[in-house]
């Protein structure tokens, strides 16, 4: 009985979470977490929820660090710590956490996602142009070419 409430709760929650009302998935997310309290994923999306409803950065990472302890393999933990540590502004461990997770989740395709957005990018070759304009893209792709032959990559 109480697994069912926990797991309502915790759908109610995160589709809160998915359409921005963090701040109202919070008490779903709270309640899930209390009714089943070693749910790595209840953990993990508490600690989310927690980073952006109410910036408490060391609770969320706490919670997010705990249940990607008692699950290594499962990406989306991985994905929730390197969100927590993003949105507090820690680009660096961010990406630690998504190398991590490629590490122990078998290269799962959303770590990889991830992992390019959080990479700094070079500025357009053509500055005046956009990134998505094809001169601008094909001279990208030879500025990366180059580069990778002379070993500067």
């Amino acid at each position: 009985m109480m697994d069912t409430e926990a797991f309502r709760e915790f759908k109610t929650g995160l589709t809160l979470l998915r359409d921005n009302y963090a701040m109202k998935a919070l008490p779903h997310m709270k309640r899930a977490a209390d009714l089943d309290k070693n749910n790595p994923y209840y953990m993990s999306y508490l600690g989310v929820v927690l980073a952006r409803s109410e910036q408490k950065w060391g609770e969320a990472e706490r919670l997010c660090d705990a249940a990607v302890r008692m699950k290594r393999n499962q990406a989306q933990l991985y994905l929730n710590l390197a969100e927590v540590y993003a949105t507090a502004g820690r680009r660096d461990e961010a990406v630690e956490a998504l190398e991590s997770g490629l590490k122990f989740a078998r290269r799962d395709v959303r770590l990889t996602i991830a992992m390019n957005r959080l990479a700094e990018r070079r500025p357009p070759v053509l500055t005046f142009l956009t990134r998505r304009n094809p001169l601008n893209r094909q001279l990208g792709i030879l500025r990366h070419k180059t580069m990778q032959m002379f070993g500067q990559e």
